[in-house]
């Protein structure tokens, strides 16, 4: 295996009595994208600060292929670091902009010409090189703070939250861009946002925090598919989660029940033998029927419309109120609210969970 590029270890950071990062073991990989992933004071855009020198770590150590850069100023490193406000020199053109990490570094001048062109083409702003920041909308002037991050070459780019202030469309275009461009250029991402879509639609690998500590890592689709806790599942995407009983157990087979039905769950050999269970339950995996035709009756609460999807509430004697999701297009049942219908769900639908990480 590869030496990552960047290694984390326990990486704490205190603000008096509260610790913004607590004990963080990370290792980044040459040329991932990496998505740092939490709600508002998670400790995602602490640990990208430290990372990049603003926030020095109270304890712990930054290693950069193996040469340890903890205590060195930020203009030392070598990252790009590109921010939600953009952060552009209003008095400068964006043709200077892009080029003030060269002039800093004092390249020379045919150098900086070359690389102001080459940057700007990549973000596709080569016409814009003459004007000032203030005559551009706010996705060019991401743009621009993109391609200033990148003049000089630096073997990490950290952004903090970039596209958040851009409307929905914009930013879905430029998350496309991002990615096209980071699968170009081969360098190394870390990306801070707390839009899940966004971390499962960009990332080679998401880590989430929750209260300064990683609670899971893994490629998107581990993370969505297989959430080791109630944490996880419920922030990345929606989940039901129901508490079911235990009645046998074969290998990685739990028989569970609701009512009088029975019904394996696949569960991992750790789990304990406890008398019950906590599961998470995607909306999308879960079928509608007319009543009868699957193993759960309900009946329809409330349905929410949303274009290629419908969002359905159900009520279950059981389990309460379940969230179902739906394609719109071509389905046997159109629930509305009041009809009767029937749940089912496959046996590897359910994810087993484990508790929640608390405190030491």
């Amino acid at each position: 295996m590869s030496t990552p590029i960047l290694t984390i270890r326990d990486a704490t950071k205190r603000y008096g009595s509260v610790n913004a990062l607590d004990r963080v073991d990370l290792d980044v990989e040459e040329g991932e994208f990496l998505t740092l992933l939490g709600p508002s004071g998670s400790g995602k855009t602490t640990l990208l600060s430290a990372i990049a020198g603003f926030a020095p770590l109270t304890e712990g150590r930054i290693d950069l292929r193996g040469r340890d850069i903890t205590r060195e100023p930020p203009e030392h490193r070598d990252f790009g670091m590109v921010f939600q406000g953009y952060a552009l020199f209003p008095t400068m053109t964006v043709g200077d902009n892009v080029a003030f990490p060269l002039r800093v570094r004092k390249a020379p001048r045919s150098e900086v010409e070359a690389r102001v062109a080459e940057c700007l083409a990549l973000v596709q702003m080569e016409e814009f090189a003459d004007r000032m920041p203030t005559q551009l909308s706010g996705g060019q002037q991401q743009r621009i703070a993109l391609a200033r991050a990148l003049s000089f070459k630096p073997q990490v780019l950290l952004l903090d939250e970039p596209l958040s202030a851009l409307d929905k469309k914009l930013r879905a275009d430029l998350q496309w861009e991002l990615k096209s461009l980071h699968d170009r250029l081969g360098v190394t991402f870390i990306y801070v946002t707390h839009d899940q879509d966004e971390a499962l639609s960009m990332s080679d690998r998401v880590v989430i925090l929750r209260d300064g500590r990683i609670q899971q890592e893994g490629l998107p689709e581990e993370l969505y598919n297989r959430p080791r806790t109630r944490f996880v599942a419920d922030f990345l995407g929606k989940s039901n989660f129901m508490t079911l009983p235990v009645r046998t157990r074969s290998g990685d087979t739990i028989t569970s029940a609701l009512g009088d039905t029975e019904f394996p769950v696949d569960a991992p050999a750790d789990v304990t033998s406890s008398e019950t269970i906590e599961v998470a339950l995607r909306p999308e995996r879960i079928r509608l029927a007319e009543p009868g035709r699957e193993m759960l009756e309900g009946t329809v609460r409330q349905v929410s419309y949303l274009g290629e999807r419908c969002q359905v509430l159900v009520d279950q004697d059981e389990v309460g109120t379940l969230m179902v999701s739906r394609p719109t297009w071509k389905v046997g049942v159109t629930p509305k609210p009041g009809l009767p219908v029937s749940l089912g769900w496959d046996r590897d639908a359910c994810v087993v969970l484990a508790p929640d990480k608390t405190d030491a």
